[in-house]
């Protein structure tokens, strides 16, 4: 018989650090609500969750990182938003903010929540972030919840 783990995004317990990306606050404060509701929905009390605010996208990364290599935290959920210009600068900040994510994720082992945002026009971003498409913010943190919860079983294994 084949053993099938799926992650149960349970918080009961989880020490959880959030960094959010300042730049698109209008998206990015909703992104956070939406995170810190699931968050206390899954059992996880506000004095296990800690956030830090970040200038921009770019810089979400290394302050996951710094989360992560605290030793602290169970899990870390990365929230920004970027939205394409008229220059090519958005594709630069895409690919580093997602490949700095993968770098932290596997280079600590902690897991990380990816809710970064990559939209075409600002309404995107709005109806992604509470909007009619949900709120991505309160995705990623049942991502890194339900990633906690499968490390425990492979570490058990």
């Amino acid at each position: 018989m084949v053993n099938v783990r799926h992650g149960n995004p349970d918080g009961k317990g989880a020490r959880v650090a959030i960094a959010v990306a300042r730049f698109n606050e209008i998206v990015t404060e909703r992104l956070l609500a939406g995170a810190l509701q699931a968050l206390r929905d899954c059992g996880t009390a506000d004095a296990d969750v800690e956030v830090a605010w970040v200038p921009g996208a770019f810089e979400l990364p290394l302050a996951c990182r710094w989360f992560a290599q605290s030793g602290r935290f169970d899990a870390v959920v990365m929230l920004g938003a970027v939205v394409r210009g008229g220059t090519d600068h958005y594709e630069y900040v895409c690919r580093g903010v997602t490949d700095g994510a993968m770098r932290v994720e596997l280079d600590t082992g902690v897991p990380l929540g990816f809710g970064v945002l990559t939209c075409a026009a600002i309404d995107q971003a709005l109806a992604r972030a509470g909007g009619d498409a949900g709120n991505k913010g309160a995705d990623a943190v049942m991502a890194a919840l339900s990633m906690r919860d499968l490390r425990r079983h492979c570490a058990l294994a």
